[in-house]
């Protein structure tokens, strides 16, 4: 099993939930986070990049307060290992626009796994087909 972790572009978020579901990865944390790249941040480019006015508005008050930190949503999956290459492709098809700040993907092996409503462990913890 591996952790497939994604920081993307705040406005990606939504596109990237339903790509995530409609590829059969319905289980999937995902959080506000702040970064920042190896480039400088320029107040247009994210203020271009954001199309919902209220994370416009959250990304200018953080870039406003100091640390040049730019807002980025933070998806985290467990998928099996033979999993992996999909949910990657679908992460980077919906969130790829060639531009700076597209963000990373980061994949990183996960030891055990364990359903706290049923005690499953491992794979069967985490298939969609025996959790109900």
């Amino acid at each position: 099993m591996k952790e497939v972790l994604a920081v993307i572009r705040m406005n990606k978020i939504n596109q990237t939930k339903k790509a995530l579901v409609e590829a059969g990865y319905p289980a999937f944390h995902a959080v506000k986070a702040l970064g920042r790249g190896r480039r400088p941040v320029d107040f247009k480019y994210i203020e271009a990049l954001n199309e919902d006015p209220e994370d416009s508005a959250d990304a200018l008050a953080v870039l406003a307060q100091g640390p040049r930190l730019i807002p980025k949503r933070m998806i985290s999956l467990i998928v099996p290992d033979a999993k992996v290459s999909e949910v990657i492709q679908t992460i980077i098809k919906v969130n790829q626009t060639g531009n700076p700040g597209d963000g990373k993907i980061f994949v990183m092996p996960i030891s055990d796994v364990i359903r706290v409503r049923t005690g499953e462990s491992g794979e069967t913890a985490i298939d969609e087909m025996t959790g109900k």
